[in-house]
């Protein structure tokens, strides 16, 4: 499974790639906001400087909601960098404009997917990812996580080519149960995948070797 990490935040990114496990990007306007970005120059460049610290795919979201103006945009992000995913809400235009992409060889990612049908219509549409929001289903009392395995089973059934990125992940559990059913990739915060490295007993067992090292 790949890991991608969801921020705008350059020194996460930083750290994430210098970790040596960061396989992309995605972002959003709210997280661009939470970093004082504003603009559409301003976000373009951001964009770049993102593109220039990692090696892999990154998520850039066009704001229009019309199928013209998702195009125009589209083309423009695609056009900033050979990493650029163009990250396209799911609606009706959205499918549209997914399709006007693959067509032309410009790589999507399908966001705001909550239910399989979605997903099966991005995957129809021809979306090179599709993002399931498994933690805002968990905070309905929803089953994100089931979702996610729901669509495995669809896109394997019919060999789809379209990627599983498990979004809104909020916990190292949610990364692991990802993994075991078979997300193709998974975008977290970089707080959420750092406590992967943490369990008592490693951490108790490095006090140990620590203390008999100093014996020898």
């Amino acid at each position: 499974m790949k890991f991608f990490i969801d921020t705008a935040n350059l020194d996460e990114i930083r750290e994430a790639n210098n970790m040596g496990i960061l396989d992309g990007v995605t972002t959003n306007p709210s997280l661009m906001a939470k970093e004082n970005i504003f603009g559409k120059l301003e976000v373009n460049k951001h964009y770049k400087q993102i593109c220039n610290i990692v090696n892999g795919p990154v998520s850039a979201e066009v704001l229009a909601t019309d199928f013209k103006g998702m195009v125009a945009e589209g083309e423009l992000l695609a056009d900033l960098h050979d990493n650029i995913v163009v990250k396209v809400p799911m609606t009706g235009d959205g499918i549209k404009a997914i399709r006007y992409f693959s067509d032309r060889k410009i790589r999507t990612n399908c966001t705001l997917v909550f239910s399989a049908g979605q997903a099966l219509l991005a995957a129809k549409a021809g979306a090179s990812y599709v993002s399931p929001f498994l933690g805002r289903l968990d905070d309905i009392s929803a089953d994100g996580i089931g979702l996610i395995a729901q669509i495995r089973r669809i896109y394997s059934n019919y060999e789809f080519p379209t990627k599983i990125l498990a979004a809104s992940v909020r916990h190292p559990m949610h990364i692991v149960d990802c993994a075991e059913i078979g997300a193709d990739v998974m975008t977290a915060p970089l707080k959420a995948i750092k406590q992967l490295l943490n369990h008592p007993l490693t951490d108790k067992g490095l006090e140990q070797f620590l203390k008999d090292a100093k014996q020898l």
